[in-house]
């Protein structure tokens, strides 16, 4: 995708904006087992549309609760997509995530202590897909973490 020539993050990020409510199926993982849940997405233009705030919450059928927001903004001179994102399992983040656009997929490697996180979302038929995939430390092999399927609200 080429670079919005305003540096607008929401114009690079228009087909991402609204509210979607959806299922986020979460694999296995270190911290849990295999599950689904309801969830919901919202994106949200912001500061002169050259940010995009992303709200992320989801309910298991236990009651559990989790959430995160994010911040996507463009680097003008590098031509890059930033994310900011923080979430409720508490960790602040270091510093933002660089995104790469391609055949309209953002993907975003997130890496924390744990390893790394390899984030994609795109908008395909009306329906926006994020996937999370997991490299643990020590290892050589993305492992699927979560997709979540939403549709507009």
């Amino acid at each position: 995708m080429d670079l919005p020539s305003s540096g607008h993050a929401a114009e690079m990020l228009r087909d991402f904006l609204g509210h979607w409510r959806g299922i986020t199926e979460i694999a296995a993982s270190p911290w849990g087992t295999a599950r689904t849940a309801e969830a919901e997405a919202v994106f949200t233009r912001a500061a002169g549309g050259y940010a995009v705030v992303q709200s992320y919450r989801h309910r298991e059928a236990d009651g559990t609760h989790f959430e995160g927001h994010g911040m996507f903004t463009v680097d003008r001179d590098h031509g890059d997509t930033l994310w900011y994102y923080v979430d409720s399992m508490g960790r602040p983040p270091a510093s933002p995530v660089r995104g790469t656009w391609h055949a309209g997929t953002l993907t975003l490697d997130r890496r924390t202590a744990d390893g790394v996180a390899r984030h994609t979302f795109r908008v395909e038929d009306g329906v926006l897909v994020h996937t999370a995939d997991l490299r643990l430390e020590g290892t050589a092999e993305f492992s699927p973490l979560l997709k979540s399927v939403f549709r507009k609200a």
